[in-house]
């Protein structure tokens, strides 16, 4: 064997040599646990342990699953309630590898658990969702509603009930009924829950045009206590405007006649101490009014109107 040929063969054994060094140790961190199977099926107990392990190199095979708590967040699905009310339920749960040794019998890895956790959490939120009228789904406790005045006019607090099971314990209903059967698989569930509730399309079509129908009522009702206060508002302001103009009327009636009254004392007492001369005045006044370039009078001699212009033209 030449020198080159032993040389390349020592070489292959320390490349073997590492390859089943590497194979034969594994890691466990603190977030894993590990069950070692030989040809398929499991061997000795489940390592919790964190650190360095060994195990039979190519013939034994590390399989690794978590240790912490996992997200199940399940699909929405169309379930019809205790009074026939069709809703769409969505639900979201926690859980844990309890038992690795059964979880890796049962369903070999989280994708086969979490196909199992759909069936079995959906089953029982189908079951226990179809024996409780919709408001127990809804609602939680009996608190009480403040009572607004769209409220009111909706009637909105009369239809709502009081509830004896409530959604929260629907909901631990629904784990423990499902706690029961995933505990064969080797799965503990931490916690479910309601995350959405809402009504099927055809249904909630139907509720919004329920509520635009009583959003269009309410408006209505606002606009006819607007036009009536404005109706009663022009009304006042006719009535206002009329006694105003009345009082003023009256007022400027008062004055004038005390001008009149004033105005004839004073002619009175004018005529009075000179009888002549406030005829003389008048008639002037008269003959400014009535006389023009283009006017002609067919007067008598003896007219008194024609009297002070006789005296002028002597």
């Amino acid at each position: 064997m030449t020198k080159s040929t032993r040389n390349i063969l020592i070489t292959a054994v320390i490349f073997l040599f590492f390859i089943v060094l590497i194979d034969a140790f594994f890691i466990v961190s603190e977030t894993n646990q590990v069950i070692i199977t030989q040809f398929g099926e499991p061997k000795g107990e489940t390592i919790t342990t964190s650190g360095l392990h060994v195990k039979v190199p190519f013939i034994q095979k590390a399989n690794y699953f978590e240790k912490r708590w996992l997200e199940w967040d399940g699909d929405a699905n169309q379930i019809p309630t205790k009074d026939k009310k069709y809703i769409w339920v969505d639900t979201y749960a926690r859980w844990r590898i309890k038992s690795p040794l059964v979880f890796f019998q049962r369903v070999r890895d989280e994708r086969g658990a979490q196909s199992r956790l759909d069936d079995i959490i959906d089953g029982e939120t189908r079951n226990a969702i179809a024996n409780f009228d919709l408001i127990e789904i809804v609602r939680s406790t009996n608190r009480q509603f403040e009572i607004t005045e769209e409220i009111a006019i909706l009637d909105i607090a009369s239809a709502i009930q009081e509830i004896e099971t409530g959604r929260e314990k629907i909901a631990q209903i629904i784990l423990d009924n499902s706690s029961k059967i995933t505990s064969e698989f080797g799965i503990e569930l931490k916690d479910v829950r309601i995350k959405r509730v809402n009504y099927v399309d055809e249904v909630q079509r139907k509720v919004f045009d329920r509520m635009i129908a009583e959003r269009q009522r309410i408006a209505s009702k606002y606009r006819s206590e607007g036009d009536g206060k404005s109706a009663e508002i022009r009304g006042q302001k006719e009535r206002e405007l009329k006694k105003i103009t009345s009082e003023a009327y009256r007022t400027t009636q008062e004055i004038k006649g005390k001008a009149d009254g004033e105005a004839t004392r004073i002619y009175a007492k004018a005529y009075n101490l000179d009888p002549e001369f406030y005829q003389f005045m008048k008639t002037l006044e008269t003959y400014r009014t009535t006389l023009t370039k283009q006017t002609w009078l067919l007067l008598s001699t003896d007219s008194e109107y024609f009297k002070y212009l006789k005296r002028t033209a002597k």
